[in-house]
């Protein structure tokens, strides 16, 4: 079960899915408010979204299965790691934290609910952006702007949900400690959004096998390769 990140889609994964497929059932899905799901509430908390992604599950009669959030993605795998442990074979945390906002991202999220409403294209542009480093803004140009058009169909009330849902994350770090089952961070050298020590630090303290991998915030465009290996060999893993 793939879950994507802020301003992202299912379509996020597809160049993953060619080579995962192969050995193994995917599933993907949009989140209300992104891709081609509507909006349904004024603020989506990764609560709800973890809700939505469990009844999922249930629906298609499946009682476990490997969790890979990406960014926001990985803000709901927390949520449900506290909520629907059962459900989770194995949690995958790809540029992600379960670690709460920072003060400094709370206010930076309250500008964001100011701005997105009058000024939504920037907004979106910026955001994208700013996912990515210097040199990936350069190497990666035609893929950062097939984001930003996909992510300008995403409905106005959506996107503001989505920041409000994140802004109000609880600290989720001690779920992640006590989570029994595999867990894993796979994190980017150089992301711009959450600092690769920061990242180390949370996977020593909560006993997280970490994975570090020569990116920025969005690893599964700008090294996919590596990022399929990295899945593959946590797949194969018997602990």
């Amino acid at each position: 079960m793939l879950l994507h990140g802020f301003l992202e889609s299912s379509t996020m994964w597809d160049g993953l899915l060619p080579e995962i497929t192969k050995t193994h059932r995917v599933i993907t899905f949009d989140f209300p408010g992104h891709g081609k799901t509507p909006s349904i509430s004024k603020v989506h908390g990764m609560e709800l979204f973890a809700e939505i992604t469990s009844a999922l599950l249930a629906q298609l009669g499946i009682a476990e299965a490997t969790i890979i959030g990406h960014s926001m993605g990985g803000y709901v795998a927390m949520a449900m790691a506290e909520k629907y442990p059962g459900q989770i074979k194995k949690l995958i945390l790809l540029n992600s934290t379960p670690a709460a906002d920072s003060q400094a991202r709370i206010e930076n999220r309250e500008r964001a609910l100011a701005l997105v409403p009058k000024a939504k294209d920037a907004f979106v542009g910026m955001a994208i952006t700013n996912l990515f480093n210097e040199a990936s803004r350069i190497k990666f140009e035609k893929e950062i702007s097939a984001l930003k058009a996909e992510a300008l169909t995403f409905p106005l009330e959506g996107i503001t949900a989505a920041i409000a849902g994140m802004k109000d994350r609880k600290d989720r770090t001690m779920v992640l400690k006590s989570f029994s089952k595999p867990k894993y961070m796979i994190c980017g050298v150089h992301d711009p959004i959450l600092p690769i020590d920061d990242c180390k630090k949370i996977a020593e303290r909560t006993k997280t096998e970490f994975f570090s991998v020569n990116g920025s915030h969005m690893n599964h465009i700008e090294n996919t390769t590596e990022i399929v290996k990295i899945l593959h060999l946590i797949e194969n893993k018997c602990i």
